[in-house]
């Protein structure tokens, strides 16, 4: 009787899933291939189907099924792990009403149009009203959700699991006391000349110099592809159908290469999910820092490193001759890792990277604690600039509006970034002691065995374990921030 309910639950939550990805799909479309006029009726469509999907979700059918499985003693472990969370989720939902769900959907789609033309004519003020509705519902949600001690969790804990307020201060009281003197050691170095990189870089080379990228990874393009969008991002219709965007600039050959390495690593462990597990949370990212620790572990300790571009910097220089000809591989090493602050959190090095994090966390829990507007956000995100990175923001498109994630609706995303840092640090520390020829690999433009390493020990394992768990057991121990610190202090000290 357990494995029909069973077989129930799962075609029920596969179908569901279907309907998901096909808003997906339109979610994607509409950032990369949408005409200008198109996003209201986008919007919509949008909407329709959030509503279905929730609607079928929250079914009290669904939540039977749901509370019968819960009671079952001869589930698998996986069975029931897959039950457990459903069954939170299942309660979390019914809290949202189909046209509270509506609302927030058409807000989103409203918000995001906003958005693209507010950055192109650099107009803050055409995004300031969708924005204070926004805030409106987020905070509506969160009452309704009422999760945690802090108004401010509930929020946190839909991108991370578990995640509050006190955990992620506690986090960046440890960033705080470690990054500024490291920084300012750093500041009295002489810093190295990048003035080679914002030469003309030609747009159609630099894609396929991404794609060669993409490829050597492990990513596969017989299940993904690559596109253009305003902010890169990777989306996933389930480990067959993984894509990523990228953005070029012709004259900042940084922002394409490290957008790209750092959206093939999430890319890579959606296609590393286990396909027969769709729809289910065995099927699913653990959680957000353990997805972002897989593309800043690409992005940084792979990318960054002087291994990746001993393999890759002669095929670069071939590409680009005129402009790379005379420029030594040393000196490229010290230019792509330069520590210096800057406006853009997507551009920022490694280090600076956090406070840009930390500006976004704190102005997220004010927006929780205080009624505040979206002019406010506006002046705190020009203050905090000031104060934590001595930063005058030149314009709210290098500024407030840099951002894509609060026109998505997504509050409570910005603080996995770090904690997906710091996780990075940690399992790469891990793969280096599992792997020990894992840097002649990398020198050789082989990260074939690193790949299966994430593979076996994260992609497939869904979301099986927490994600708290899931580090313990690769490593031996919870999150420790000291990984990180040991691999920022040999890294950037040893570079002066």
């Amino acid at each position: 009787m357990a494995s029909k309910k069973y077989a129930e639950f799962v075609q029920k939550m596969q179908n569901m899933a279907d309907l998901g990805q096909a808003m997906a799909v339109l979610g994607w479309d509409k950032e990369v291939n949408l005409p200008k006029g198109s996003s209201q009726r986008r919007g919509q469509q949008m909407a329709t189907l959030s509503a279905l999907v929730h609607g079928k979700f929250v079914d009290p059918e669904f939540g039977s099924l749901i509370d019968q499985l819960s009671k079952t003693k001869n589930l698998s472990k996986k069975e029931r792990r897959n039950v457990e969370i459903t069954k939170d989720e299942y309660e979390k939902a019914t809290l949202f009403s189909e046209e509270f769900v509506i609302k927030k959907s058409i807000a989103i789609s409203n918000l995001y149009a906003a958005w693209i033309e507010a950055r192109e004519k650099d107009d803050f003020e055409i995004y300031a009203e969708p924005l204070d509705k926004m805030l409106d519902i987020v905070r509506e949600e969160s009452r309704l959700l009422n999760r945690g001690e802090h108004p401010y969790d509930s929020h946190l804990d839909r991108y991370e699991p578990n995640l509050t307020v006190a955990k992620v201060d506690k986090i960046f009281e440890e960033v705080a006391e470690f990054l500024p003197p490291l920084l300012k050691t750093l500041s009295k170095a002489k810093t190295p000349k990048d003035g080679f990189l914002f030469q003309k870089f030609s747009k159609s080379k630099q894609w396929d110099f991404g794609i060669e990228i993409l490829k050597s990874m492990g990513y596969d393009f017989n299940y993904g592809r690559q596109d253009i969008s305003p902010h890169p991002f990777t989306t996933s219709f389930g480990p067959e159908d993984v894509r990523v965007t990228t953005r070029i600039d012709e004259n900042d050959f940084k922002n394409m290469t490290w957008s790209t390495i750092h959206e093939g690593g999430h890319a890579l462990y959606e296609q590393g999910l286990d396909a027969s597990e769709y729809g289910l949370p065995s099927g699913s990212p653990i959680s957000l820092a353990i997805h972002e620790s897989q593309s800043r572990l690409w992005e940084n300790h792979v990318g960054r490193s002087k291994d990746f571009w001993i393999y890759f910097y002669p095929i670069l220089q071939k590409k680009f001759r005129k402009q790379l000809q005379n420029t030594s591989l040393k000196k490229f090493y010290k230019a792509i890792n330069k520590v210096q602050p800057n406006l853009i959190r997507t551009e920022a090095d490694e280090l600076h990277y956090h406070l840009h994090v930390l500006i976004r966390y704190q102005i997220e829990k004010t927006i929780f604690e205080e009624n505040i507007n979206a002019q406010d956000i506006r002046r705190l995100w020009n203050e905090k600039y000031r104060e934590y990175l001595g930063l005058s923001v030149s314009d709210d498109k290098n500024g407030v509006l840099q951002d894509v994630h609060w026109a998505h609706g997504s509050f409570g995303y910005f603080p996995t970034y770090s904690l997906g840092s710091f996780y990075a640090a940690q399992f790469y520390a891990q793969a280096q002691k599992d792997i020990p020829k894992l840097q002649s690999q990398i020198k050789n433009g082989d990260s074939s065995q690193l790949l299966s390493w994430l593979r076996e020990n994260i992609h497939s394992k869904g979301r099986t374990v927490e994600a708290d768990e899931l580090c313990k057991n690769i490593t031996g121990e919870y999150l420790n921030f000291d990984y990180f610190k040991e691999y920022a202090e040999t890294k950037f000290l040893d570079l002066i």
